[in-house]
């Protein structure tokens, strides 16, 4: 039988990116997204290497919808092996005029969203003897930059509820382990370098050389099949002792 992996925030980005390994190695996949078009973008994937699909455009700002999201994909599945938490937002401003909606909202999905999705996945996990939950952190998980408040919070709670997890998940198989990139360059990313190519003055590609990049040993941008690849091993069943983890995927930025 197929294992099934839950990604959250899979219609594009690192989780379509995370989905589209998982689909080689054989995984069932429930999708989700806001795309309009995700139930087509699940479709793909699951066309293209032969495994069952699902989407849910559910609002994990709400814990009910949580709670919803994971009991369909069991529903649809049978069973539910691996939970990646990877959906997230950001916003970037100075504290003082930080709107508190924007804090709110990035404190909900990046990291209150983690704990419903992995409340609601505990029972079936613990109940089949085998878990995977995989967070998607961030390098902000582990350092921090100006103007990112409610992101770095976050990121650095997601790190902290990974070792709760994996602590309470050792005897019944279950592991929890962060994946801590830095930039990737997604369609938000590329986003963001329009955005402050704008607000700098800069080009583009300036940007990406004094700002994006500029903190990392490494001048390149992460690839997202390293991530995908890492999100893997991590699900393995061989993976069992690797548990309570966050794993830095940064171009040596956290080394300095």
């Amino acid at each position: 039988m197929n294992k099934t992996v839950l990604i959250t925030g899979s219609t594009s980005g690192i989780g379509l990116g995370i989905a589209h390994q998982f689909a080689k190695e054989g995984y069932n996949i429930m999708f989700h997204g806001l795309e309009a078009n995700g139930l087509d973008i699940a479709k793909k994937v699951g066309d293209k290497y032969k495994v069952k699909v699902a989407f849910s455009n559910a609002n994990l700002l709400e814990s009910t919808a949580v709670e919803n999201l994971v009991q369909e994909t069991i529903r649809s599945f049978g069973t539910l092996h691996v939970l990646v938490n990877n959906a997230g937002i950001q916003f970037v401003s100075p504290i003082e005029e930080f709107p508190n909606s924007k804090y709110e909202a990035i404190i909900a999905l990046n990291m209150n969203a983690v704990f419903y999705a992995s409340k609601a996945v505990w029972k079936q996990m613990k109940e089949q003897q085998f878990g995977r939950i995989i967070n998607v952190s961030s390098v902000h998980g582990l350092r921090a930059s100006e103007f990112k408040s409610a992101y770095v919070a976050a990121k650095h709670g997601v790190i902290g509820l990974t070792k709760v997890l994996a602590l309470e998940g050792a005897p019944f198989n279950i592991t929890c382990n962060a994946i801590c990139p830095g930039y990737v360059k997604t369609p938000l990313v590329e986003g963001q370098i329009k955005d402050q190519a704008l607000a700098h003055h800069m080009t583009e590609d300036e940007v990406v050389e004094k700002v994006m990049l500029k903190k990392q040993a490494v001048k390149q941008f992460v690839p997202l099949e390293a991530i995908a690849d890492m999100a893997l091993l991590l699900a393995k069943d061989s993976s069992t002792t690797i548990t309570g983890t966050s794993f830095v995927l940064d171009g040596g930025w956290s080394a300095q």
